[in-house]
């Protein structure tokens, strides 16, 4: 059977390891001791926005505070935090056999770039995670929202296709993934306006204001999608240009027409609201902070997602968590883009 690691046994990793493993896989995680604690003591409870649940009991769970323990991996899943890449890049180059499948599960859209440079004798791939997972209490993972694992297409994955498959988290596998990843990223730039509203997933975006300020995020960072010639695919029902639209629509008629499409647990949180409520550094500068890079590259500007970035980072130093009302944030965001016209038009 092959062997399959999960470097990163946070939220993501521990989820996804623990349904493997439930489906039979041999799984390892690679994790902070107090994550392999937890696990070898209460074991992986699972369970998911519809209900079902999963339990790997402790006996199984077998779990490492070494990256050396990599050295026997066929298959490595790196689920860390997008500032922890090059980290995980350098251990990881120091074990691996040649050959090793490596997939990236992260944010953003450079973190496979980063372990290929290291990894030049493995496979890396890139992939993507769509739904929304939150701890509860010691071992136990809880998938909030609906989707599919996204993989990059190769031969060299295709043995390892159906243990995902057995676990009930089929892959879809994509010739190109940087579209895919684009997709999911637009989506998640309400990460940082769900750590600013300090809300539940599902009662902020049944805010119009609020949904007001992501279609602002979102329409910025498609037209410099445009310009740079990427167009995002269909990852939700609705094509990724048409979405900002949806979102506008006043509060009845979005709930109405986005109950069947917006399958989400009723107190899941992003993860960087999670972050900051931990008082943990955010992913922003891999997520909204994407946008702003893209915009320099093109000579362009980005003053709704830059913004953004400027107040979860605000809110990183806070000593008060910040919970900003809809109507004060699009505000906010409706003022940079101002200045920034202003600026624009004064050279």
């Amino acid at each position: 059977m092959a062997k399959i690691f999960i470097y990163g046994a946070g939220s993501i990793g521990c989820y996804v390891g623990g349904r493997l493993l439930a489906g039979g896989s041999d799984v390892t995680f690679i994790g902070r001791a107090r994550i392999a604690d937890q696990l070898r003591d209460q074991g992986i409870t699972l369970s998911r926005h519809d209900d079902s649940r999963w339990y790997v009991p402790p006996e199984r769970a077998d779990v490492s505070t070494d990256a050396a323990s990599a050295a026997a991996a066929d298959l490595v899943l790196v689920t860390v935090k997008s500032a922890a890449t090059p980290t995980a890049a350098a251990e990881l180059a120091n074990v691996l056999r040649p050959g090793t499948i490596v997939v990236s599960f992260q944010n953003g859209v450079g973190n496979a770039d980063v372990l290929r440079a290291a990894l030049p004798q493995q496979t890396v791939l890139e992939g993507m995670v769509p739904f929304n997972v939150v701890e509860r209490g010691p071992g136990g993972f809880h998938q909030g929202s609906a989707g599919e694992l996204e993989i990059r297409q190769t031969p060299a994955m295709q043995p390892f296709v159906d243990e995902f498959r057995k676990a009930g988290l089929p892959l879809i596998q994509h010739a190109d993934m940087l579209p895919v990843q684009w997709a999911k990223l637009l989506l998640n730039l309400n990460n940082a306006i769900n750590a600013l509203a300090n809300r539940p997933l599902k009662e902020e975006l049944s805010q119009r204001a609020y949904r007001l300020c992501l279609a602002l995020a979102q329409r910025e960072a498609l037209a410099l999608l445009k310009r740079a010639g990427i167009r995002p695919v269909k990852v939700t029902p609705l094509p990724a240009t048409w979405i900002p639209n949806f979102l506008s629509l006043p509060d009845a008629l979005f709930e109405r027409l986005g109950r069947a499409m917006l399958t989400i647990d009723p107190l899941a949180r992003s993860s960087m609201s999670d972050d900051l409520a931990a008082k943990r550094p955010t992913e922003i500068d891999w997520i909204n902070g994407e946008v702003v890079s893209l915009a320099k590259r093109l000579e362009q500007t980005a003053p709704v997602n830059q913004r953004l970035c400027e107040l979860v980072r605000e809110a990183e130093r806070s000593e008060v968590r910040p919970s900003w009302s809809g109507e004060a944030l699009l505000a906010e965001l409706r003022a940079a883009t101002r200045a920034s016209s202003a600026r624009r038009d004064g050279m």
